[in-house]
């Protein structure tokens, strides 16, 4: 049975590579009041060859507690190595163990981790039963993209997770194929023949649409799977389990436009 979340509020910051360290966590957490962000996540930690040292897994968390936890994300592809690190996330003070099913960076990729397990729901379910049981008085959750190239398997991956003992579940609305595109190619948005209602209430929950703030998905890009029982049958009961869109997004920001044209028309004007 997955443990209940400990988050103060529904708005999360979500996990993001080179942007949720310590320092920058600090900054947001100490301007938002736990009633106001509920909860926050680390960059992931890679878990490679050796599960990871708890050294590692502190510097990761930071030497700073705050009122809203921070949850400890975890990438890797060997069930072993995975749960013994998540045990070890919760003997240094991690109140969740978040796992990284969405990184589609191409070391990632090399090593049959992070999006690349967007093609195996099976091993999707192995990996978070393997954390959940050695976590179990931890909540572990877990983020996906909308697919590998297209979304027919959000479906079998959501429950996959679920089955797995996930607490929450995040999407993240591009799939790995899109990368951090701003706009989506459509691509998330291709349902398979018998969609049901709960793939409904996801697909309007990730519609990622730039607005004057950047991207929407800002506000609507990951959806949370409440985690209800496996065998509940289509309809009304699995709709249920998807419950409000949390405000986090694990999309980049708004890109900077370059300017080699302005340099170049500089340099002409000068060389004039």
């Amino acid at each position: 049975m997955p443990r209940a979340l400990p988050f103060t509020a529904p708005n999360l910051l979500a996990p993001m590579e080179g942007v949720t360290e310590p320092c920058f966590r600090d900054l947001v957490l100490a301007r938002n009041p736990p009633t106001a962000l509920g909860g926050a996540f680390t960059e992931f930690a890679r878990v490679v060859q050796v599960p990871l040292p708890r050294r590692a897994l502190r510097e990761h968390l930071g030497p700073r507690r705050w009122p809203a936890p921070v949850g400890l994300q975890l990438m890797g592809s060997e069930p072993g190595l995975m749960a013994e690190s998540a045990r070890r996330a919760g003997e240094v003070g991690a109140p969740l163990v978040d796992l990284n099913f969405g990184c589609p960076a191409k070391g990632a990729l090399r090593t049959c981790a992070g999006s690349a397990l967007l093609r195996e729901p099976r091993k999707v379910e192995e990996l978070v039963r393997a954390c959940a049981e050695a976590l179990p008085d931890r909540p572990v959750t877990a983020k996906i993209r909308a697919g590998y190239e297209d979304d027919l398997l959000l479906e079998d991956l959501a429950r996959a997770a679920e089955a797995g003992g996930a607490a929450m579940l995040t999407v993240h609305c591009r799939t790995r194929a899109e990368g951090y595109q701003r706009r989506s190619t459509g691509a998330a948005s291709r349902a398979r023949p018998r969609a049901s209602p709960s793939r409904s209430a996801a697909t309007a929950a990730c519609a990622c649409t730039p607005t004057s703030n950047g991207c929407g998905a800002r506000r609507a890009a990951a959806t949370r799977w409440s985690g209800a029982p496996r065998s509940a049958t289509p309809g009304s009961s699995v709709a249920a389990r998807w419950t409000p869109p949390t405000r986090l997004c694990s999309c980049s920001s708004t890109p900077t436009r370059s300017r080699p044209r302005a340099a170049a028309g500089r340099t002409a004007r000068r060389a004039a």
